[in-house]
């Protein structure tokens, strides 16, 4: 076997840069030689109709698919990063040496799972530092980028000039600290309550190819409770439940999106938001002390309901039911009611609206039967 046959398959097994001097320990041969003898190896290549080139790194080389042919082999090629992920490790490029703790901050704890993989892939090492572990970036990252040296300041400088390139300043902010937001269709009306401006609707539950390919690239994703194992095939950003049957729910979903998006909405609107709820909820109540009848709610979305109105529930009280009438296990739910409440998909308008309207059902339903 000749110097040059080794150097090229250490090239094609490594599947990354490999540095001279590992070359030189694999052939035995001393520098000089090894070095001329890539050099040759790059020239071949270079002159042949090959789909293949050698790239020198400084002393580092490394054999890869020629960028013109890079998304021809996208369904051979192993699995890529995911926008998110993408982003993840940008940040702890960008910001790096990084503590976890600071990054969970600004990323949300959908990037424990991005840690771990970008750990497991090579891209990131992490080492003990206080209570935390701090974060930065592998030669291998490097390597895997097309950069000369694992050199913070040179990857950041790197960062900025492609996505200054892209697309400005707002590319900047998306890569390297901003994040993408996707809610379903119902959930709109909560982004505005808290004063978010920068997201986009996609029905996570079924969603179509397109959605499907923008839902992969949200680093979160609001969606109703209960939903969780649907969505997660969807998305690999962190997915935050939220509930909107009842006033409390509501001050429960607006005071997580401030929590978790702290970055993104606006304390004001926010504010306003939660101080229009609450008010709303205390005129409802203050109706609900006229009411005398007793009730039974059929499930526990009206118990909720009735139990926030503080209306007092008997086995043999005025059965109140939701209006789908059939249950997920085929359960009929509305039979003999004398009262139906409104599920989302029966009712518009924004989320404080529809839990209006629920409590509207019950209150003028009771108060037919006071009359």
């Amino acid at each position: 076997m000749s110097e040059l046959e080794i150097i090229e398959a250490a090239l094609f097994a490594a599947g990354r840069a490999v540095s001279l001097e590992k070359l030189m320990k694999i052939t035995g041969k001393p520098k000089k030689n090894v070095s001329s003898a890539v050099q040759e190896l790059m020239e071949a290549y270079s002159s042949r109709r090959s789909g293949i080139e050698i790239l020198d790194l400084g002393d580092r080389y490394v054999m890869q698919v020629k960028p013109e042919y890079s998304e021809l082999m996208r369904e051979v090629a192993p699995k890529e990063l995911s926008a998110p992920k993408l982003r993840t490790l940008s940040m702890i490029a960008y910001h790096q040496p990084l503590l976890q703790s600071d990054l969970i901050e600004m990323r949300g704890s959908g990037a424990y799972d991005h840690i771990k993989d970008l750990i497991e892939r090579g891209f990131v090492e992490s080492v003990p530092c206080g209570r935390s572990r701090q974060l930065s970036t592998t030669p291998l990252f490097a390597d895997y980028f097309g950069l000369k040296k694992n050199d913070p300041k040179a990857i950041k400088e790197k960062i900025i000039e492609l996505l200054r390139a892209q697309g400005g300043q707002s590319e900047i902010n998306l890569w390297v600290g901003k994040k993408t937001i996707a809610v379903t269709p119902m959930y709109e009306s909560l982004m505005k309550m808290c004063g978010i401006k920068d997201y986009f609707v996609a029905n996570a539950y079924c969603p179509s190819k397109e959605e499907i390919s923008r839902l992969l690239e949200a680093d979160v994703l609001v969606v109703t409770a209960g939903y969780l194992d649907t969505v997660k095939q969807h998305c690999d950003g962190e997915i935050l439940e939220v509930r909107s049957t009842t006033f409390e729910d509501l001050l429960e979903a607006v005071s997580l999106i401030s929590e978790e998006l702290s970055d993104e909405v606006d304390p004001e609107v926010v504010e306003n938001t939660l101080k229009k709820i609450r008010e709303t909820r205390e005129r409802y109540v203050a109706s609900a002390l006229l009411i005398e009848k007793k009730v039974k709610p059929a499930t526990e979305m009206v118990s909720k309901i009735v139990n926030d109105l503080n209306i007092r529930i008997s086995a043999d009280g005025i059965l109140i039911a939701p209006d789908y009438g059939t249950s997920t296990e085929g359960v009929s739910i509305g039979k003999g009611a004398k009262i139906l409440v409104p599920t989302h998909r029966n009712v518009e308008g924004d989320l404080l609206e529809r839990v209006c309207k629920k409590y509207d059902s019950i209150l003028e339903g009771l108060k037919n039967y006071e009359d």
